[in-house]
């Protein structure tokens, strides 16, 4: 039987409306004093504070996505977003550079994306049979990808999971392959050796130990995982020469979009695919940051190699719920009812497929990439010049869409994988850095190891606020 009673000590009715405004600031209020008596003033307590109370009450730790929680005092509560900015529910605004972790292109309520949507509900969302939305998203899809086939899914996870379904389906094998530091959703068969892996846990590089990242993975799996570092020519040929036969993916991050978006060496996306080829493996792109991020045919354009699955989400509906799996026509077509499963309730649903087509539409007939490029180079740029100045050592990574900044050790080796990343990171540094631009109203995420996200909103005004403020967050956290 539930409640009657208020749950909580704090009065719901000064709960009920997020302030956005200026006045939506840490107040005081008078107390009620004994009769006679002066009322004295007493600190309220912040919006922020109020929303996290009833956050924790409903939900684990306030939040509905581990990744989202930064300590009681550090996890934010947002009230609404537009453009390049989010406002806290005390009105705060940021320069948002998590985007959503990488979802949001064009930027927050984007006005040709949400009119879209709002057209499309008007004829209903769910019908449980192909719609015309669907179609027209994904005949743009495969136009822009150069993908045969394409599948809808609501999330990132799930088409990973769908994705390798396949791949087994389609070669009859059961082991795949995947990189220390990649991180492929959060279904059982891919979180192993992931971003929070401890680096003392991960075994010797000749030998590496699959990892699970998580209570309540099935150890029955850990065979079906093998791990390897990232940008490794020798184990990567050894490994496929060895259990080939077994292998029925490759499952690769094109960039390292949980480590600072590490790049691949020089070949190294050119040499999966040769070894693919040569042994009968399934070649998998995980492009659910990449895609529509990075170039409008996302990883395979931009580095000129073909996956046969690719895997998106994120970018490719400006923050809707949406996912993919698109790829060469025989593989994709082992998807067959009856025979190999592939579904889901809301897979296709019209608002996200809308949004989709309505997201890509502008990706292709706006100068969306020369805009986020331009400006990204401005950011990694100005950062390079401001750490070189101030003597901390430092490598800026990945591409101007989606960038990181890992400082770190001279003495250490350049980062070209996951192992050589964590030896390298001053960890405590980049959280003071941080901090300090968190205090200063910008907003990239509190964990080095996620990537800066640019998109379209951003202007060169934002650039130049956020150079002025990461100089200044700098300079303190040296002190």
């Amino acid at each position: 039987m539930f409640q009657e009673t208020p749950f909580n000590e704090l009065p719901m009715e000064t709960l009920g409306t997020p302030a956005v405004g200026p006045m939506a600031s840490v107040r005081t209020t008078e107390a009620m004093a004994p009769a006679g008596g002066a009322p004295s003033a007493v600190p309220a307590i912040s919006q922020r504070d109020r929303w996290f109370a009833r956050a924790r009450a409903v939900m684990p730790w306030g939040v509905s996505s581990n990744f989202r929680y930064w300590g009681e005092q550090e996890t934010k509560v947002i009230a609404r977003g537009k453009g390049a900015y989010v406002w806290d529910v005390d009105g705060k605004r940021y320069i948002d550079y998590r985007l959503g972790f990488g979802p949001v292109i064009l930027g927050h309520a984007y006005d040709a994306v949400n009119q879209a949507v709002f057209e499309a509900m008007q004829d209903g969302n769910v019908f449980a049979m192909t719609n015309v939305y669907e179609v027209c998203a994904a005949e743009r899809l495969c136009r822009m990808t150069g993908a045969d086939k394409v599948r809808f899914t609501n999330s990132g996870t799930e088409s990973t999971m769908h994705a390798l379904r396949i791949a087994r389906a389609y070669t009859g094998r059961e082991r795949f392959i995947k990189f220390e530091g990649c991180y492929h959703g959060g279904h059982d068969h891919v979180m192993w050796s992931t971003p929070s892996a401890p680096l003392g846990a991960l075994g010797s590089r000749r030998s590496p130990i699959p990892v699970p990242s998580s209570s309540g993975i099935p150890s029955a799996l850990r065979d079906k995982v093998i791990p390897l570092p990232f940008n490794d020519f020798e184990m990567l040929e050894r490994t496929v020469r060895d259990h080939g036969h077994e292998v029925a993916a490759i499952l690769v991050e094109p960039i390292m979009g949980n480590m600072a978006s590490l790049m691949p060496a020089k070949g190294w996306l050119e040499f999966i695919r040769r070894l693919c080829d040569e042994h009968g493996i399934v070649m998998i792109f995980d492009e659910v940051k990449t895609g529509f991020r990075i170039a409008p045919g996302g990883a395979q354009q931009f580095f000129g190699v073909r996956a046969d699955l690719v895997t998106y989400a994120k970018a490719m509906g400006n923050g809707f719920p949406i996912g993919a799996i698109a790829g060469r026509e025989e593989v994709m077509m082992t998807i067959e009812p009856g025979a190999v499963g592939q579904g889901g309730t809301y897979c296709g649903n019209v608002v996200s497929v809308a949004a989709c087509e309505a997201t890509l539409r502008v990706l292709e007939t706006e100068p969306v990439f020369e805009v986020i490029n331009q400006r990204g180079m401005k950011l990694m740029s100005g950062f390079h010049e401001i750490l070189s100045r101030y003597g901390i050592p430092h490598v800026i990574t990945g591409v101007p869409a989606m960038f990181g900044v890992i400082l770190g050790d001279a003495d250490k080796p350049t980062p070209r994988d996951y192992r050589s990343a964590l030896k390298y990171a001053d960890e405590e540094l980049s959280f003071r850095i941080v901090r300090g631009l968190h205090q200063r109203g910008i907003l990239p995420d509190i964990d080095y190891q996620e990537p800066w996200f640019l998109c379209y909103a951003l202007s060169d005004a934002d650039v130049a606020e956020t150079l002025t403020a990461y100089e200044e967050a700098v300079r303190e956290a040296l002190r």
